[in-house]
């Protein structure tokens, strides 16, 4: 009872402690002795209490779940409900039909068990609201608690028990995340990004999108945005100044902008309009015969056709071999994954084995958009490469259809069913378990550690140490290729050449903001002599770079270091230069282009400097080699 007046009065203090990763225990541990419940039944009690506690006290609190939900709720958790495959954010909502759940054999014993739920979500409720009323009658602030907050992370602290990637979304989390999965958001269409000259720390344009409000503004690389709507920006950081800039479609913020061309303060009144963030951004020759599409940002709603354009846009530009880029894709629709692997993979080839609680569905090839490309082809991975890129990543090893090159990827094997619930909010929970066509479980083992940890030591932070033994051998079973090569489950997938990215320095990282503000005065021409780097017109999108375009020599290189040396902000970074050189050339070229072609195209600068995708073409023959091999085996008789 402790613990949960604690929990009520102030969640996030319970965040980090111990109770909190076992939060249904809190509220249900007394009657575990009397009661063998599922988590799954858990979570359906705590939807119960939550709706009928609140319905009778607490009216003003907006995020009501109805009683139909509960009853769906504990009938769909039985079975994979509209499937979605992602490492850190769950889909849109879509039901399929529920079913049954197993083992209930009896109208007796159906009975027998809602008896059982009702007995105990009654004394629950009795315990929850004394509580409650212990809270508001002598908590210090108890006349202003904040309800909402109280019963979202009581969810989220129950889901957290079940499985790190079951979760709870308010109405504007869960209106962000749909967005997302349309591949748009609501906003006026800028990249922007904080950055730090002495003691000020200001948000500045780093680049427009085509077709959007905020290039038609004329919104440039470098100009600084001073206030939204009235308030100033000084200061705050990139969320915060994104948060504010974003809104509903047709409505209207005030954007008060410096222009880094002239100094001058113009106030902008821009209407917000849908942006759309196309998950396939960007396909082109990076050598010559060789294709390279960057499919990084998730599989959502249209991704395999928009992969499908990019295939036969590089095809007619004569691609002989591709390197497919799904380092940092952190999953999406498992529907999608399936559509993209078919684009791969022979008819009737397994793509991946799909486990519920009462079932499972295996998925195919079919090549019903046509036949499968046999282009060779080589896969980049990481490890923040999740969920439903593993599954196209993993279906390719397994079918010796690709090599895969990079780092061992993040490990998530895990299925989510999708549930809409009342006043726009969603609940994603864990439904199935899916398998590679070799028989792999890739999901990482979640048993011992808590939520952070899941996310940071084992995935994005994880060390150089287990990155490289994860590299080596994961620590599930043993499985075979079709041509019999040894592949691993239990720690995603392990790359078949094991490279690992560029590291990032320190120093390097400082140097970013003297690199940005000698570009932003070299692009409008306020480097003495060098009037040739000037970026000052409206972003030439789609552009057909070259290596010659901003080229950077030793003049530039030379503007740069004295740059720095006359600036006391940075004087302190003037020594480092010198041997950070490659570094500073690279970035500065990345700028530039930036501001004069748009992100998408200045990627292709850091693309030429990564010695992942070195690997990668370097590979290309092996791939086209072991396609080959597992062609010719399966045509045999």
């Amino acid at each position: 009872m402790l613990t949960l007046l604690l929990l009520l009065i102030h969640p996030s203090a319970l965040i980090p402690h111990p109770f909190y990763t076992t939060l249904p225990l809190l509220l249900c541990i007394r009657y575990y002795s009397d009661y063998s419940k599922t988590a799954a039944t858990n979570v359906v009690l705590f939807l119960f209490l939550f709706r009928r506690f609140y319905r009778k006290r607490f009216t003003v609190v907006k995020n009501r779940i109805s009683l139909a939900l509960v009853a769906l709720l504990f009938f769909a958790i039985t079975l994979p409900a509209f499937v979605f495959a992602q490492q850190g954010r769950q889909a849109p909502p879509i039901r399929k039909t529920p079913v049954e759940p197993s083992g209930i054999t009896s109208p007796r014993g159906r009975t027998n068990r809602a008896r059982a739920m009702s007995n105990l979500s009654a004394e629950i409720e009795q315990d929850f609201s004394e509580a409650l009323t212990v809270i508001q009658d002598n908590y210090v602030d108890g006349n202003r608690l904040n309800y909402n907050d109280v019963f979202k992370s009581s969810i989220i602290g129950m889901l957290r028990t079940l499985d790190p990637h079951s979760n709870y979304y308010d109405p504007q989390e869960f209106e962000e995340l749909r967005a997302d999965q349309r591949s748009e958001y609501y906003g006026i269409g800028a990249q922007i990004g904080t950055q730090t000259r002495g003691d000020d720390t200001e948000t500045y344009i780093v680049t427009t999108f085509e077709g959007t409000p905020a290039a038609r503004a004329g919104l440039r690389f470098g100009d600084t945005i001073r206030e939204v709507n009235g308030e100033s920006m000084r200061g705050k950081t990139t969320s915060e100044v994104r948060d504010k800039i974003r809104g509903p479609r047709g409505t209207k913020v005030r954007l008060a902008i410096e222009h880094a061309a002239t100094g001058r303060v113009e106030n902008v009144e821009i209407t917000r309009d849908a942006v759309s963030q196309p998950s396939v951004p960007d396909a082109y020759m990076i050598r010559p015969g060789v294709g390279y599409i960057d499919m990084t940002r998730g599989f959502n709603f249209d991704t395999a056709d928009e992969l499908q354009s990019r295939l036969e846009q590089l095809h007619r530009k004569g691609m002989t071999s591709l390197v497919l880029d799904l380092r940092e894709n952190p999953g999406g629709f498992l529907e999608e994954a399936v559509r993209v692997a078919d684009q791969f993979l022979q008819r009737d080839q397994i793509i991946l084995t799909q486990k519920g609680r009462n079932d499972q569905k295996v998925y195919r090839a079919t090549n019903e958009a046509g036949p499968p490309d046999q282009t060779p082809l080589v896969i980049l991975i990481n490890e923040d490469t999740a969920s439903a890129s593993e599954i196209v990543s993993g279906a390719m090893q397994d079918h010796d259809r690709a090599l895969i090159v990079g780092e061992t990827s993040f490990g998530k094997g895990l299925v989510q069913g999708i549930w809409p619930l009342e006043y726009g909010a969603g609940l994603t929970l864990t439904s199935a378990k899916y398998y590679t066509p070799s028989g792999r479980l890739i999901q990482r083992d979640y048993s011992n550690e808590g939520f952070y940890d899941y996310y940071t030591q084992g995935g994005s932070l994880r060390s150089e140490q287990q990155q490289q033994a994860a590299n080596q051998r994961p620590a599930g079973p043993e499985s075979h290729t079709d041509l019999g090569r040894s592949v691993y489950g239990g720690g995603g997938i392990t790359p078949d050449e094991a490279v690992k990215p560029r590291s990032i320095n320190n120093v390097q990282v400082k140097l970013r903001d003297p690199i940005f503000f000698f570009t932003r005065e070299l692009v409008n021409g306020r480097i003495p002599g060098l009037d040739a780097y000037k970026a000052q017109s409206a972003i030439e999108f789609n552009h057909q770079l070259q290596d010659s375009e901003y080229a950077i020599n030793d003049a530039v290189y030379k503007a740069f270091q004295s740059f720095v040396a006359r600036d006391s902000s940075w004087a302190q970074l003037a020594p480092y230069v010198e041997r950070n050189r490659q570094y500073i050339e690279v970035q500065i070229r990345f700028n530039i282009i930036t501001a004069a072609y748009g992100t998408v195209v200045a990627n292709h600068v850091l693309l030429d400097d990564d010695q992942q995708v070195a690997k990668a073409i370097e590979m290309l023959p092996r791939a086209r080699e072991l396609a080959m091999r597992s062609l010719s085996r399966r045509a045999q008789p």
